[in-house]
């Protein structure tokens, strides 16, 4: 069944495995990428939220804490 769909028949072509291979670490590579940009826009995003916060807070109109 596998060898039907891959389209032949006869033993595994190493040219076929070895791109097989090469591709896989690709998107592995890929994936990896993904992640780690995912990770850096998440802390810019909370640091861009975070100054967002601090903006509208003004210190020297604020009024002072009740004690």
């Amino acid at each position: 069944m596998a060898k039907a769909l891959l389209g032949y028949v006869g033993g595994s072509d190493p040219r076929l495995l070895a791109e097989m291979r090469r591709l896989q670490q690709r998107v592995q590579d890929l994936e990896s990428e993904l992640v780690r940009i995912q990770a850096e826009n998440d802390a810019l995003a909370a640091a861009a939220s975070h100054d967002r916060i601090m903006e509208r807070v003004d210190a020297h109109q604020a009024e002072p804490a009740l004690t």
